[in-house]
């Protein structure tokens, strides 16, 4: 037999994540999480695990509750590690008692895996947002209010915080309340020195005149009549049994011993064998429990002792007040044990439970009550008197006060001169500043926390200096308290109000009876508080506007810092890991990059060239690019990059389906192993040759390849037109279908003076140099070429894109001088970089269609050369057609020379010397 104190593992996050600095605090609610032992619990765990080896069976008796459960599975974990085999059985029981060990013994069950769930759900989430908020609140304000908060933890809990709401919310209301003037009208009645009050059934007004005028009518004519005197048994009702809400709250009440320290005293009791299990929700006592020998040990006693043979005594024995709450696992707590010698407030708390329950067995208080109303002018008035019959449980429970009220008697119909009638006026009070018991009884009705927990949450606002103690040991809010739940409200989310956690409780509970799933309800609720802390980001300087007339003024800060702060929206989905990814600053220089936030395991990256000043996320989504939503970005970029028709700022997507942007950013992804830099090392991955497939009986027509879920579909044509162009015509046709217009570069550089096709109506980003069309061969621009005469084939999707080409050169092969085919089964076409850069100069395959049509195949023209040896036709596999990607092969092809450069025709008769603008046909 051995045993442990308290949890034996924690929770905390993986190394990269555990600094303060270490990473933004919104990706702590994404961070891995792991298990570890406390330096403190070192030699527990091994003792723990040199029992384990000598023993066939283990028997956990840890607490009944579920911290105790969860503690059970760690002790499992532990020991099982060392032996797998090792049998495992939970022992149920509610007192250190040994009728109770040895009915537990009898009734040995399996823990239960449901319980212990839902402790590390709450033990995740907990850690999360506790995390993200704290780190996020207290690096922002010790820079916003240095001298007030410079050194101070501002901790955020999203138990503590509705908690603090509390105490604020009723500070608030006292602030706002406005007292009233009300009246009311008083009869007084005095007989051989008894003096009667009798109260106005109206109770009170609000109008003076009102009541003026009543008053005045009954001093008119001021005899009384009695209209009736009733007599009838009144009850004063005993106590339930108690459970732990009711024992913190009545300690608080009635023996002035707050609520941690009531529950410390409590479990010192209970493990001493004096009290039963002090953490119950139960107030009703099983039939099961026999209570006369519990009353019988008492009996022992010279204070409470005869009382106590008085319940043995009175007929039926011990019969409890029952409640309505039953947790199903312990019953309410109770003495199990008679002791006399315990001093402080030790002994003044198990003298309450040992009197409370002694309360709750016996019989209610007897009395009778007479009621007598009188009228007065048609104004009726009543008063009343009590005489005790049987005082019961009073005799043994002096914390409730009942009072006999002696009035005189009067008979129905009597008449009487009263002595007084008078008019008074009064003003309504404010309510009250919370006391313990009351911020106890709200954490209850709303489900903050657990029994188990509340007086941890109270402590915990008080130690962070949130609210302090009046002299009689009320709740009042401290400024930093105040600025931070109005700053929270403000931004709308009402973060310091109960909602949000009550419905994490309820679904925590039912995690424990096993109605819902542990993971589901962990990722529903992190992504809720997820979105709350980036919008609480969003408005920060809300917190800021709130604290500032409670710590002084905000301090400037400048926008860059601002922008260290703020944290970044995902732009789209990592193709890697699936996680976000992130726009972030270089920490040289003000350019960016795109980041996955799981780096450092998930190095996947997109980085901008230095021909982009800036970049942003826009609110617009592509309608193409998968996993939805794909962010648009807006582009800057600098003076004299960009061909002279493309403006230096616009939107653009980076998931594929953009050509333009693809050739400009000269973009690569990481690939999914997550090596090398995106887009910082310019040499293209070594060639993998296809594994040759066997031939088929049947060839059959082979299926696209299967795109990735994140790869971006080809866009349709601008206006769904499908535009085409005869490859004999002189005319020049831009995206649009419109003859494109033929302009000359007059600014300085390196293409003065060169003519070249643009819209005409300034609709698409057609571009085209007039020197290089797309008849005269390979073409060297990076405009749109005219499209190629369509095959049969349908066009297949787009695969998106990798670095330096990848896909395209395992999806095609083939030698110099071959004909290269796109994804859409057609001649691709061959261009060289025109961008500065380390592939300037390098020429690439591509798709021959319009921008819009094209299907995204790539290759670079140098990669395309087969092993030593070749593989010949069977490069893409036999049967198949050698469809992906595939290369037209033979000789005569590769041996012929370069064709004739042909002349110029017209686009309507198709024949050379003229134009389609001066045709004779048209």
């Amino acid at each position: 037999m051995t045993s442990v104190c308290g949890h034996l593992l924690g929770i905390e996050f993986k190394a990269p994540f555990q600094k303060w600095h270490s990473c933004n605090p919104v990706l702590l609610f994404d961070a891995e999480v792991e298990k570890y032992c406390p330096d403190n619990m070192i030699q527990i765990k091994r003792t723990l695990e040199k029992e384990a080896r000598q023993c066939q069976a283990l028997i956990i008796w840890t607490d009944c509750d579920r911290e105790g459960e969860n503690i059970g599975f760690e002790i499992i974990d532990v020991c099982k590690a060392v032996k797998p085999n090792l049998q495992v059985f939970r022992a149920k029981f509610s007192e250190i008692t040994p009728n109770s060990i040895r009915r537990a013994c009898e009734t040995l069950t399996e823990p239960d895996t449901n319980i212990s769930d839902a402790v590390d759900v709450r033990q995740e989430l907990d850690l999360r947002i506790g995390a993200a908020f704290t780190r996020f609140q207290t690096l922002r304000l010790q820079k916003i209010f240095p001298e007030s908060l410079a050194n101070q933890l501002i901790s955020y809990g999203s138990c503590q915080f509705p908690t603090l709401g509390f105490v604020v919310e009723r500070f608030k209301a006292i602030q706002a309340f406005i007292p009233e003037t009300f009246y009311k009208i008083k009869v007084l009645h005095e007989v051989e020195g008894d003096s009667v009050e009798f109260s106005w059934k109206r109770n009170r007004l609000f109008n003076h005149t009102a009541c003026l005028v009543l008053y005045q009518i009954c001093m008119e004519d001021p005899i009384a009549t009695v209209t009736s005197v009733t007599s009838k048994p009144k009850s004063k009702w005993r106590p339930l049994p108690l459970d732990t809400v009711e024992l913190e709250k009545l300690a608080s009440r009635k023996l002035r011993i707050n609520a941690k320290e009531t529950m410390k005293i409590a479990e010192k009791l209970y493990t001493q064998g004096f009290i039963s299990y002090p953490r119950t929700e139960t107030n009703i006592f099983p039939a099961t429990l026999d209570l006369s020998p519990l009353v019988e040990q008492q009996t022992h006693s010279q204070v409470w002792g005869t009382f106590a043979q008085r319940v043995l005594d009175q007929p039926g024995g011990p019969n409890p007040r029952q409640g309505k709450n039953s947790d199903q696992a312990h019953p309410p707590i109770h003495p199990t044990k008679f002791n006399n010698t315990l001093q402080g407030n030790e002994g003044r708390v198990y003298e309450f439970i040992v009197r409370h329950f002694l309360a709750c067995v016996s019989q209610d208080a007897v009395g009778q009550e007479t009621v007598v109303d009188i009228d007065i002018a048609q104004e009726k008035f009543s008063a009343s008197g009590l005489m005790i019959i049987a005082r019961n449980y009073l005799d043994v429970y002096p914390y409730d006060r009942w009072s006999t009220k002696v009035i005189p008697v009067y008979e129905q119909g009597s008449q009487f001169q009263p002595s007084a009638v008078e008019m008074v006026d009064g003003q309504t009070s404010p309510p009250q500043l919370l006391t313990e018991a009351d911020l106890i009884s709200l954490m209850e009705k709303h489900g903050i926390g657990t029994d188990a927990t509340h007086a941890d949450h109270i402590e915990t606002i008080k130690s962070r200096m949130y609210v302090g103690l009046t002299d009689d040991q009320r709740f009042l809010p401290g400024e930093l308290g105040m600025g931070l739940v109005e700053g929270y409200n403000s931004m709308g989310y009402e973060m310091s109000k109960p909602n949000l956690r009550a419905e994490f409780e309820a679904d925590l509970k039912q995690v424990s009876e096993g109605r819902k799933d542990k993971w589901s309800v962990l990722q529903h609720h992190i992504q809720k508080y997820k979105a709350v802390f980036i919008e609480s980001v969003r408005k920060a300087k809300k917190l800021d506007e709130a604290l500032s007339p409670y710590l002084g003024a905000a301090q400037e800060i400048t926008e860059a810092e601002e922008q260290d702060m703020e944290i970044p929206l995902p732009v789209r989905k990592c193709p890697n890991c699936g996680r976000d990814m992130v726009l972030k600053k270089k920490r040289e220089g003000n350019s960016k990059f795109l980041s996955c936030v799981g780096y450092p395991a998930c190095k996947t990256a997109v980085w901008f060239p230095d021909t982009v000043l800036d970049v942003s996320r826009d609110y617009s989504v592509c309608p193409t690019c998968q996993p939805h939503p794909v962010h648009m970005l807006k582009l800057k970029f600098r003076r004299g990059t960009l061909p002279p028709m493309m403006p230096l700022e616009f939107v653009g997507c980076i998931g594929g389906c953009d050509e333009t942007l693809r050739v400009v950013l000269d973009l690569k992804y990481l690939r999914a192993g997550g090596e090398g830099g995106g887009g910082e090392d310019p040499r293209p991955p070594a060639p993998r040759p296809h594994r040759p497939e066997p031939p088929r009986s049947n060839p059959q027509p082979s299926l696209p390849p299967p795109v990735p879920s994140w790869a971006p579909q080809p866009r349709p044509p601008p206006g769904g037109s499908n535009i085409s162009a005869d490859p004999d015509s002189d005319v020049i046709v831009c995206n649009c279908g419109q003859d494109a217009l033929l302009l000359t570069v007059r600014k300085d550089g390196p293409n003065q003076g060169r003519q070249f096709y643009k819209c005409n109506g300034g609709s698409c980003n057609f571009f085209l140099w007039a020197d290089q069309p797309s008849q005269q061969g390979p073409p060297q621009s990076r405009g749109p070429p005219l499209p190629l005469p369509r095959t049969s084939q349908p066009p297949r999707p787009s695969l998106g894109f990798r670095n330096g080409g990848g896909r395209g050169q395992e999806e095609g092969a083939g030698g110099h001088g071959d004909q290269r085919m796109c994804n859409c089964n057609e001649v691709a076409v061959t261009r060289t970089v025109q961008k500065d850069g380390p592939n300037k100069g390098r020429m690439f395959h591509t798709c021959g269609k319009l921008r819009d049509q094209q299907c995204g195949f790539f290759q670079w023209a140098d990669e395309n050369v087969p092993p030593p040896g070749g593989f010949g036709g069977a490069f893409n596999g036999g049967g198949d057609g050698g469809k992906r990607g595939r290369t037209i092969m033979g000789d005569a092809a590769a041996n012929k020379p370069p064709a004739a450069k042909k002349p110029r025709s017209c686009g309507i008769c198709h024949l050379p010397g003229h134009t389609r603008v001066t045709c004779p046909q048209r």
